[in-house]
């Protein structure tokens, strides 16, 4: 499986490089045209809140996202780096509530509606809380992997 590799500053002007590149790559990978806004839509709020979560407490730190397109999904995974092992801050208030399916999206919980929006936006969504940070995994139907797009 090709992947493409991404990392950049906690700046929010960024947040729109990242989401051109995610859509650049989506269109190489076959994902259909009318799926492009929902997949920018997507990892715009997810490099969002990843920029933000690092503003607040690691802003030397890089946002990482990985694009990887095989077996017919277009798959994105953003990554942070604020730690959550103590149950504070953003990686701990996912680990706390659980899978998107369970999160009841209100801002007073510590939850960000961000969230709503990728779970809504994305085929399928996957989100990880660890000490290291938090991990938000998305992806879509795609007809072409990352390899025979080239």
């Amino acid at each position: 499986m090709a992947i493409v590799e991404l990392s950049f500053s906690a700046l929010p002007v960024h947040v729109r490089t990242a989401r051109l590149i995610v859509t650049a790559v989506a269109r190489r990978c076959g994902v259909d045209e009318a799926l492009l806004d929902e997949v920018r839509l997507a990892v715009g709020e997810a490099c969002s809140r990843a920029v933000e979560a690092h503003r607040r407490q690691c802003p030397d730190e890089p946002v990482r996202l990985e694009l990887a397109g095989s077996g017919g999904r277009f798959e994105v995974t953003v990554s942070d780096a604020v730690p959550g092992d103590d149950g504070t801050g953003p990686a701990g208030d996912l680990a706390a509530v659980g899978a998107p399916e369970e999160l009841d999206f209100l801002s007073d919980d510590g939850v960000d509606l961000g969230l709503a929006v990728i779970a809504g936006l994305a085929d399928d969504v996957d989100i990880s809380a660890t000490p290291k940070g938090v991990q938000i995994r998305m992806s879509w139907p795609a007809s072409a992997s990352l390899a025979e797009a080239d």
